[in-house]
């Protein structure tokens, strides 16, 4: 199963801040028992003089797991969110022809996070 995070740490954090969160979710989702965790590259040239090493998406991370895993990858992604202010994170699946987007922040309630993981574990299931 592959999904796609998206962070979004409000409308006043800046790119270097978002950047550096995300590199910290990558570390702290590693250990996890994840099949693996990267930064989602953007496929483009870094213009010359650039500072970083790779061209990614700002707070994008992908993520391959087994179906098994979701609900506690779902649980941690919670508990992340409320250690910081503004946080969200939008979960994305691409299964086959169908595409499922979620997206949790701090004020998700426990029944919408038990439905998101109910529509990610269905769509999985239907392909």
């Amino acid at each position: 199963m592959k999904l796609t995070l998206q962070i979004d740490a409000g409308r006043d954090a800046l790119p270097d801040d978002l950047d550096a969160l995300t590199r910290r979710l990558r570390d702290e989702l590693e250990d996890l028992d994840l099949q693996s965790v990267s930064l989602v590259k953007t496929g483009r040239d870094l213009p010359a003089g650039a500072k970083a090493a790779e061209a990614v998406t700002l707070g994008a991370l992908a993520i391959t797991l087994l179906p098994g895993v979701l609900p506690k990858l779902v649980e941690f992604i919670q508990a992340w969110s409320l250690r910081g202010q503004n946080r969200t994170v939008k979960i994305k699946m691409n299964s086959g022809d169908r595409s499922v987007e979620l997206e949790y922040s701090a004020g998700t309630s426990e029944a919408a996070l038990k439905e998101l993981v109910d529509t990610l574990t269905t769509s999985l299931k239907v392909h």
